[in-house]
């Protein structure tokens, strides 16, 4: 802790008696109460990337042959959904900092995917598939950089990747669980009332629905930030907001605040958030496999349902992974070490499925591939750290950051053509071309930094008054 958290919090301590232990005591009570009102975006996130993936599965229940698709449209449909990513993320976050309430905000994003996802069971052509997945991707949009941000306003920097990984893991198993579900639709409901199994009624329908349902009793438990959540008592409410001021972060509201406009200034004026995004839009077309894991799979040789369950295992244990990587990562305080690490399990899982065929060598290969959540969720981690100090600016810099990346997405999406299967060696290349140019560039960000927090602690060593310091005494980077 640095100097002047030390004076502040002993002053504080002092006034009020409590003794240090009793508040440190006091603080994880208030974390384990945010905790569980946060867990509930386990299942939101769950909900929103199993309702944003269910095109994927329904591959496999002759969704391209019963809506006429032909070439390139299935890819089409796949990455039109990112199109309101890009153009929601950033004027949603802003709205939501300036509103400062996600516990109304999210919910309302999710009901109205969920009924757009009930929706789509209808449609019958190209075209409405594609309107269908446009509008997804608009009411999709501002969810995920809205929860990191919702995050960041909590808690502290060595405590985020743990949560991310937490709140994330809904996204990771709904890879594998997504397709156990889908699994249980497509082959006891094929045929049902006239109609294919991943029509309305089904597979969109029953997912759909589902989420409008967990939506409104979301609106119930999410919190706001620690400045204006009602369920706080005032004793929590202070300690919310110091040991966050503690730890480096800018002001949620009161003097000194920066406007939301001062946000988006300062965020589309610092390299860094254009680094990162550029960076990974390129580890998103690596991580296309992703929205292929299923068509990956099936080219073992198996049929649909079997194929399906076969989806699940690697992410099981890319979840296992993501969780022991991300509390290494927070307990160190570590990032781009740990996105190095998983990258690299990346790279050998797609050489294997360049050089064979084999069924047991390509499954293998899978379990090691899906290993990119772990480092991908200690990257967003990484990047709400780096942007800390300033909230409006961070509410900028993460919708930036997700929205670019997106680009990445609707690139990846053509990667997998089925004239490139069953061995998909030209795309397997694609991604580990992408996978290391965007892991050389995290490494700049990391050398960067390194020389940055070179520079504050010299600084420090020379400042005559620490007034004169530009960063909080003690504030690093973490790298």
């Amino acid at each position: 802790m640095s100097a002047r958290s030390n004076v502040t919090l002993g002053a504080a301590d002092a006034s009020s008696g409590v003794p240090s232990h009793a508040r440190d005591d006091f603080e994880r009570r208030l974390v384990r109460k945010l905790d569980i009102h946060m867990s509930v975006l386990v299942l939101l996130y769950l909900l929103n990337a199993i309702d944003r993936g269910n095109a994927s599965s329904a591959r496999l229940g002759g969704f391209e042959k019963d809506l006429h698709l032909q070439g390139s449209q299935y890819a089409t449909v796949l990455s039109i959904v990112n199109v309101g990513f890009i153009v929601m993320q950033v004027p949603a976050n802003m709205f939501l900092h300036w509103l400062g309430r996600p516990s109304i905000l999210i919910p309302c994003y999710m009901l109205l995917w969920g009924v757009v996802s009930t929706l789509t069971g209808i449609t019958r052509n190209y075209t409405g598939i594609l309107l269908a997945r446009l509008l997804l991707g608009f009411a999709e949009g501002p969810f995920f950089p809205g929860t990191m941000y919702l995050m960041s306003g909590w808690y502290k920097r060595d405590e985020l990747a743990v949560r991310t990984t937490l709140v994330t893991c809904g996204g990771v198993l709904s890879a594998g669980f997504g397709s156990l579900f889908a699994s249980g639709i497509l082959t006891r409901m094929q045929g049902k009332l006239g109609q294919a199994a991943w029509r309305k009624m089904w597979l969109f329908y029953i997912e759909g629905s589902i989420t409008v349902v967990v939506a409104i009793c979301a609106m119930f438990i999410l919190p706001n930030f620690p400045h204006n959540t009602r369920w706080l008592t005032p004793e929590e409410r202070s300690l919310a907001i110091s040991r966050l001021a503690d730890d480096g972060y800018g002001k949620m509201d009161g003097p000194g605040k920066r406007t939301t406009m001062q946000g988006l200034r300062d965020a589309v004026c610092d390299w860094k958030v254009w680094w990162f995004s550029v960076a990974l839009i390129i580890q998103f077309v690596a991580l296309s496999f992703t929205i292929y894991f299923p068509t990956i799979v099936a080219t073992m040789g198996y049929n649909a349902t079997v194929t399906l369950l076969l989806a699940a295992p690697p992410w099981v244990l890319a979840t296992i992974g993501a969780f022991a990587l991300s509390r290494y990562s927070d307990k160190t305080q570590k990032r781009c070490i740990c996105v190095f690490a998983s990258n690299a399990l990346v790279a050998l899982g797609f050489i294997i499925s360049i050089c064979t065929m084999n069924i047991v060598a390509r499954y293998v290969s899978l379990f090691l591939m899906a290993q990119i959540a772990a480092g991908h969720i200690i990257l967003w981690a990484w990047i709400n750290n780096t942007f800390a100090r300033e909230p409006a600016k961070r509410a900028v810099a993460i919708a930036v950051s997700s929205g670019i990346s997106a680009i990445g997405n609707i690139a990846g999406s053509y990667v997998w053509p089925l004239a490139w299967g069953p061995t998909y060696r030209y795309s397997y290349a694609i991604c580990l071309a992408a996978l290391g140019v965007s892991t050389a560039m995290f490494g700049v960000m990391y050398l960067h930094l390194k020389r940055v927090n070179e520079q504050i602690e010299r600084n420090e060593r020379n400042a005559k008054d620490i007034n004169d310091l530009l960063d909080p005494v003690g504030f690093r980077y973490l790298m």
